[in-house]
């Protein structure tokens, strides 16, 4: 039988984070098994997403994550490169924009706070200042506006998974081609799984790295409460003839957020929570774009009233339903699975920092660098909700 000290269930971005920390850290003398379905990650939600990073979060932690995230890309070739051919991922450093109402300001100040007091490199613009920096926006409505000027923008979220991918198998990380449909739990302790191709995989760790389909593996091993559901998100591509100069992602006051791609732009808005049920087809509403977010871009672009969708495509959130906040650390009783989980649109940008923490659950049985002991199962059962207010 086929045994492995870790493995590692999904290989996206998450997975392949744990993989290389594990493997690159000189205390860690393990095998590692990074089993992943669909190596291409064509409808992955890694793949799927808008790339951002950004330090707007409300939580000190999120903030933290996505600090260690922005310094890792900005230095990623350093970090992941193994051959003659230099590692990038196309950061884009055009910065963050949450813009607010009289109505946000209260939250948008508060988060502001505690964004400054961990060093993130943020200012808040009044509409003045919103307007001689961005004379291309619509400001009568606002109050405000959070600007993070460094550290922050979009990437190509494929390239992080493949560098990640790439450099964990160069130092021996195995990764294989199926898809788990057993695992097999024997009192407190997961022994191994069974695989679609009938192949029985012994272990000694066992990683949920399963991004939307999370809840469905924790059920496998007899844990049905992680609250963790699929959640499809559309994403539009644009053209617009009229350039933005200087254009960050903005996320107007509505929810709705847009940004540059290349010389075209791309845009996006979470439904109202009442009309966003569980789903895993990838099936497009187009009216989104047509009845939804042209409306509120061309309010608040006048340059957008032209535009022409080009393009579109529907990915999933991995969301947490209970307070938006991710899951990561070993369940209380089933000691040996591992939770990284239920980053609700956040993991691609805390992908580093949580390979990092959960690397380090491994190895030393505890957190070495980040303390992200808030975002543990339990606080579930304890009514110790972390609520995330900045989800866009």
């Amino acid at each position: 039988m086929e045994t492995y000290d870790v493995i590692i269930i999904g290989g996206a971005v998450m997975g392949s984070s744990t993989a290389y920390f594990l493997a690159s850290n000189p205390d860690f003398t393990g095998k590692i098994l990074v089993v992943e379905k669909d190596p291409t990650y064509a409808q992955c939600s890694t793949s799927l997403s808008a790339g951002g990073i950004r330090q707007q979060f409300s939580n000190t932690e999120n903030i933290q994550l996505s600090q260690f995230g922005a310094s890792f890309i900005k230095n990623i070739d350093a970090h992941l490169r193994f051959d003659d051919d230099p590692v990038t991922v196309d950061f884009m450093e055009n910065g963050y924009l949450f813009l607010a109402t009289e109505k946000g300001m209260p939250v948008l100040q508060k988060n502001h706070e505690t964004q400054t007091a961990a060093g993130a490199k943020v200012q808040i613009l009044d509409q003045a200042g919103l307007k001689e920096k961005f004379d291309w926006l619509h400001t009568d409505d606002l109050c405000a506006g959070s600007y993070g000027f460094a550290d922050a923008g979009w990437f190509d979220p494929h390239c992080l998974t493949m560098a990640f991918k790439n450099k964990a198998k160069s130092l021996g990380v195995t990764y294989l081609k199926d898809k788990v449909v057993g695992i097999q739990r024997t009192g407190q302790k997961i022994s191994h799984i069974t695989l679609e191709s009938g192949e029985t995989i012994y272990g000694g760790t066992f990683v949920n790295a399963a991004g939307p389909k999370a809840a469905r593996l924790a059920e496998m091993a007899g844990i049905n409460d992680l609250p963790v559901h699929s959640r499809k998100r559309f994403v539009f591509l644009f053209k617009c003839n009229t350039r933005l100069p200087d254009c960050p992602l903005v996320v107007d006051p509505t929810g709705a957020y847009f940004r540059p791609e290349g010389e075209n732009y791309i845009c996006g808005k979470s439904p109202d929570e009442n009309n966003d049920p569980d789903c895993e087809d990838f099936f497009m509403d187009y009216s989104v774009f047509e009845e939804q977010l042209w409306p509120i871009l061309a309010e608040r672009v006048p340059a957008f009233d032209a535009i022409k969708r080009i393009s579109s495509w529907a990915g999933h959130y991995a969301y947490n339903v209970k307070d938006q906040n991710a899951i990561i650390g070993a369940h209380p009783e089933v000691t040996n699975f591992i939770f990284a989980n239920g980053f609700s649109g956040h993991g691609l940008q805390q992908a580093p920092g949580v390979g990092r923490a959960v690397s380090e659950l491994v190895t030393y049985g505890k957190y070495r660098t980040l303390d992200l002991t808030c975002f543990a199962f339990e606080r579930f059962a304890a009514n110790r909700l972390y609520k995330e207010l900045n989800v866009v």
